[in-house]
């Protein structure tokens, strides 16, 4: 019997379609094997890339305190928290009548709105930054979309430019990064002030905005720590007024006061002028100004050297403060001819009229009896010519380089402060030494309970230290301003100079002076020096004409408000 041939077409066709679908499954499965199990933990990053930010969060800066006599502290520098004020172009509806409802709350300027408005679809464009709290609470109860507020801070300067030069100022940082200190405490100090930053991951909505932080890698900003000075605020205001005073009546360039405790190298007071705004510090044209000029500028002081030569020469006992020489008006050195202030010979005057009468023969007389070597190692001693290590930023040294020759002229023109130039502070120092019993101070400006005074070296004898007081209380009480700066309760120990300004860029000097005054008191037991300087002063010809009033009206300060017992 014939059988008809069984059809195998639509079975090979069903084995087909069925081994394609098994081989899809086991292919699907193999990917889902390799994504979800071998490659889970990359792709868990990637998601997390996309869904979360990590975020720098910077610690609230430390203050900047200042303490008066009474123990009451006062901030000279702190931090203000609020918002930055800004726009998202991406979901701005309307501008219309925009302007005026934020200047309703907080004034905007009108060309940054106009400039930050026209950018479409620019999702951050600020309009003001320092937004107080009570303006950012308003700010969002008004719900405009597209217009938002991220916290920020900034710091303040209560007081304007009261201490500028000490402080120095917050500004932006070279590197993009956090704001950083920049000129002064707020520089010397920035680690200890900043603090430290921390980072946490935060995570983004959609769009795009940050909804919440949601693994802190450190949980708090290290915030940073308060710095207390030295600075007595009370006599600090005193004394700028005091100064920018001075400066304005005799129209000087500038003009500087620093007040030191001789025995420890405290520094109770520091200022100049011109003086600078550090809220403000952007709108300053001249950046000179933002230059301590205790620190970072150097001089030559005049006669105040005077008393460096003379204790030197007294020290090593080449003379004593009565030994006397024959004063003819000037003394040749070579083809030089160096002359007396006022061009008149004295006749025969011992040491102590030297410094009495400002006698520049004297200082060469006492140069000459102590040697020219022992001159410049004396100086060196005293400080000038290296950085005495204040907490300070850009300490310049003195230049000496002019002692280096071995001409005799170079030394004779030092012994009364000419041809070679220290920094402010470096003479402060020296000078303090003086009276402090030989000693050479590192002078310091934060106050620490902990510090103990650092002497750098003796420089001079307990006794020729003594010896020098009497002879400066002398010009003090015999001659000085015809008698302005003499105290009847107080030993007051001081000298004046008037020194003739180099010129700029060539050799010589200029018709403009410098005039220096500084003193201490109580003499034999010194608790404050004075030193001022005023820069080329107009219509006045001596220090002991521009500055006795000011050195006197700072004394008389101290005394009452320190309530100095009187010393003789």
């Amino acid at each position: 019997m014939w059988r008809q041939k069984k059809n195998s077409t639509p079975t090979n066709r069903l084995n087909i379609l069925v081994s394609v679908v098994l081989l899809i499954g086991v292919l699907i499965g193999v990917r889902l094997f390799f994504l979800q199990i071998i490659m889970k933990d990359y792709y868990e990053a990637k998601a997390k890339g996309q869904q979360s930010v990590n975020l720098i969060l910077e610690p609230r800066r430390g203050n900047i305190y200042l303490k008066n006599k009474n123990g009451e502290e006062v901030a000279a520098a702190s931090t203000e928290q609020g918002d930055t004020l800004y726009l998202n172009n991406k979901f701005i509806i309307d501008s219309g009548g925009l302007l005026e409802k934020l200047n309703a709350v907080t004034p905007i300027d009108k060309d940054i709105f106009s400039k930050a408005i026209s950018k479409a679809n620019d999702p951050y464009e600020i309009l003001k930054r320092r937004v107080t709290q009570e303006e950012a609470d308003k700010i969002l109860a008004l719900a405009i979309p597209g217009v938002e507020l991220e916290s920020s801070s900034w710091r303040v300067y209560p007081a304007g430019d009261f201490l500028s030069h000490v402080l120095g100022f917050v500004g932006s940082s070279a590197t993009g990064g956090a704001d950083e200190g920049r000129y002064g405490i707020e520089k010397y100090y920035n680690n200890i002030l900043a603090g430290d930053s921390s980072l946490v991951t935060a995570d983004k909505d959609a769009k795009g905005f940050l909804i919440a932080i949601v693994n802190p890698l450190r949980s708090d900003p290290g915030g940073g720590e308060d710095v207390r000075l030295t600075i007595d605020p009370d006599l600090q205001k005193f004394i700028e007024t005091e100064i920018e005073a001075a400066r304005s009546k005799w129209q000087g360039k500038s003009a500087g006061v620093i007040i030191v405790q001789p025995k420890t190298g405290k520094v109770l007071a520091m200022a100049a002028s011109p003086s600078f705004d550090p809220n403000n510090y952007k709108t300053e044209k001249d950046l000179g100004v933002f230059l301590n000029p205790f620190t970072q500028k150097i001089f030559e002081m005049g006669s105040v050297f005077k008393p460096l030569t003379m204790a030197a020469a007294l020290n090593e006992g080449a003379l004593t403060a009565d030994t006397t020489y024959i004063d003819t008006g000037e003394v040749k050195i070579g083809s030089a001819t160096i002359k007396n202030f006022d061009g008149k010979s004295h006749g025969k005057q011992t040491m102590t009229q030297v410094l009495e009468e400002s006698l520049n023969t004297g200082a060469v007389f006492a140069m000459r009896k102590l040697g020219e070597q022992k001159l410049k190692t004396y100086f060196h001693n005293y400080g000038l010519g290296e950085k005495l290590g204040i907490d300070l930023p850009g300490e310049l040294k003195g230049d000496l380089s002019n002692l280096d020759t071995g001409r005799e002229i170079e030394f004779a023109t030092a012994s009364f402060g000419q041809g070679v130039a220290v920094t402010p502070l470096e003479l402060a120092m020296a000078l303090s030494s003086l009276g402090n019993g030989g000693k050479l101070m590192q002078p310091y400006l934060k106050d620490d309970q902990n510090r103990q005074p650092v002497v750098i070296r003796q420089v001079i004898k307990p006794e020729t230290s003594v010896t020098i007081s009497r002879m400066l209380v002398d010009v003090v009480d015999m001659k000085l301003a015809g008698g302005k700066a003499k105290i009847d309760s107080y030993s007051v120990a001081a000298k004046t100079g008037t020194a003739q300004m180099p010129n700029t860029g060539s050799k010589g000097y200029s018709g403009e002076y410098l005039h220096t005054f500084f003193g201490y008191f109580p003499a034999y037991d010194p608790q404050y020096l004075i030193l001022l300087f005023l820069e080329r002063p107009q219509g006045v010809k001596y220090a002991s004409q521009s500055l006795t009033d000011t050195f006197s009206e700072i004394t008389q300060f101290i005394i009452n408000y320190y309530t100095l017992p009187p010393d003789r």
